[in-house]
Order: C-alpha cells, then sequence, then structure tokens
C-alpha cells in the first residue's frame, strides 16, 4: 500500500509542475489582439491558434490527473486512519497515551532541582517608599 501512496504521490507532483509550466506558457486574451496585427503567431509550430488549443487541453489533462491523484491520496488516508484501534481522533490518541505517561513518571523517582529563595534587599523596599532625594558630595 505504501508502493502505491507513493507513486500516486509522484504522479501528483509531476502533473502539478506540468500544470504551472503549462499555464505560464500560455498567453493571455490580451495577447491575441497582437496577433492580429501580425507578430508572427501563424508561424508557430501548431498553427494560428494549434497551440492554444494543444496548451489548454493539455492543462486540462494534468488537472484531472492531479485532482484525481488528490482524490486517491485522500482515499489512502482515510484507509490508514480507520485501521488503528485506539481511535481515529488525535485527541482520542493523545487521552489514551496521556495516563500512560504518568504512570511511568510515578515509578520514577524525578530529581528536584534546587532553588534559593529570592529576598527584595532592606533598602530597596525603604526606597520605594520614600521619594529619592539628590545627594550632595
Amino acid at each position: 500500500m505504501q508502493i502505491w501512496m507513493n507513486l500516486v504521490l509522484g504522479a501528483q507532483l509531476i502533473s502539478a509542475i506540468a500544470m504551472i509550466g503549462l499555464v505560464l506558457v500560455q498567453h493571455g486574451k490580451g495577447a491575441d489582439m497582437g496577433a492580429s496585427f501580425g507578430s508572427g503567431a501563424s508561424g508557430s509550430l501548431f498553427g494560428a491558434t494549434g497551440s492554444a488549443n494543444f496548451l489548454s487541453r493539455s492543462t486540462a489533462v494534468c488537472a484531472t490527473v492531479f485532482f484525481a491523484c488528490t482524490l486517491v491520496l485522500a482515499y489512502f488516508g482515510t484507509a490508514s486512519l480507520s485501521k488503528r484501534p485506539e481511535g481515529t481522533s488525535v485527541f482520542e490518541r493523545a487521552g489514551a497515551a496521556a495516563p500512560a505517561a504518568s504512570g511511568a513518571s510515578a515509578a520514577a523517582p524525578v530529581a528536584q532541582i534546587p532553588t534559593a529563595p529570592v529576598a527584595a534587599p532592606a533598602s530597596a523596599a525603604a526606597s520605594s517608599a520614600a521619594p529619592a532625594s539628590p545627594q550632595k558630595p
């Protein structure tokens, strides 16, 4: 099953890259105005309108392959979730793992990190109550 998932993912990546390239190569609707004034579009490899048909059909094929691969990957992802016995939700799996983790930590002693008590100096408390006066040398 993992081999099929990798093959479908590869096909999806290839179709996505091809679709991006085909969309970037296509001319916009504004480019056709220049072709009517003799920009040389009739001398192209596919003829006057052949490239537009070829590129748009190729883009449609790539989009169909991409969409089909997306549906197949979603099916494989859902099928792998249904095989898990703990549950399908992330919250259910986290709740099942939490008691096991707390039981393991109770059995092993945890080293306490000693901390020194922090006390405010008495002079700082007195100076905050009384306004500060400038000292003369």
